[in-house]
């Protein structure tokens, strides 16, 4: 005889751990009203709330990887544009005002 175990979607997971959470209903009540059986509410609830940390870390851990690449995308940028400032400074005879060599209006 094969075994026909019940599969449940997060959401619906989350729903009845939602509802333990709150503590209006006892485990039993709620295991009644979902029709399924108490240890799994509590299997469920543990998992939860052993799972909560990591959710926010994981958030804070997205946001520090996502200012590193932009830093590093802008640093490169920065990089870049010195470069192409100074090969414009050598082979151009673009220079600053008040440098040597720049070009000057004669008077």
């Amino acid at each position: 005889m094969m075994d026909h175990r019940k599969l449940y979607d997060g959401t619906f997971k989350a729903k009845v751990v939602f509802k333990s959470l709150k503590n209006e209903k006892t485990i039993a009540e709620l295991a009644s009203e979902f029709c399924i059986h108490s240890n799994q509410i509590t299997q469920w609830r543990k998992e939860a709330i052993e799972e909560l940390p990591a959710i926010f870390s994981a958030k804070q851990a997205k946001k520090d990887k996502a200012y590193g690449e932009e830093r590093e995308e802008l640093l490169k940028q920065i990089g870049q544009l010195k470069v192409v400032l100074e090969w414009f400074k050598k082979n151009r005879g673009f220079s600053s005002p008040g440098e040597e060599g720049g070009c000057r209006r004669e008077q």
